[in-house]
């Protein structure tokens, strides 16, 4: 369809809470979900919500095969989850680097979740519900955390963590999530 800007921090649209999504399978939703497709796949992103877009839903995307900035992650299933609700599973918390399309060029650690459990629906309204773990629940919870208006920066402990991707990995490929 179409590869729509990326709002950057400081837009305050991204600090904003998103609207639950009412109806499901309307060409309005359709034409939504294949605008954030191709704008993660023109930036080469390992998710995107729809916030990022400037669409105020709790619509979120997700999915990595094989990417050179994570070489050691996990595939990741291509997922469309709208209206997500995320419980964590354990109290183990878990670093690790990352980065956002809203937040080009920069990377921190971040803590979350090393285990979760996360349900929502697909564009259709049929119901997900999925156990995971590692990185698929890292890129889970950075995602939803733009429906309530979280940006990743938010979440880091030691701003001593946080900069600029050539400076702190120089030499690795750049690129956001």
């Amino acid at each position: 369809m179409a590869i729509r800007p990326v709002l950057r921090m400081g837009d305050e649209r991204l600090l904003r809470v998103s609207r639950p999504v009412a109806h499901f399978d309307t060409p309005e939703l359709h034409a939504l979900i294949a605008d954030m497709e191709d704008t993660m796949q023109a930036m080469n992103g390992a998710g995107l919500a729809a916030p990022q877009i400037g669409v105020g839903l709790r619509v979120v995307m997700f999915g990595i095969v094989a990417n050179a900035r994570y070489p050691d992650a996990e595939p990741v299933p291509q997922t469309v989850l709208i209206n997500p609700l995320i419980t964590p599973l354990d109290a183990e918390i878990e670093d690790g680097w990352e980065g956002c399309l809203s937040v080009p060029g920069m990377r921190g650690l971040v803590p979350r979740h090393r285990r979760l459990r996360y349900r929502g629906f697909d564009a259709y309204g049929k119901e997900i519900d999925r156990t995971v773990h590692g990185f698929h629940a890292r890129v889970v919870q950075h995602e939803c955390d733009h429906l309530d208006g979280i940006l990743y920066p938010m979440r880091i402990r030691d701003m001593r963590n946080f900069g600029f991707t050539e400076t702190l990995f120089p030499g690795e490929p750049a690129g956001d999530d």
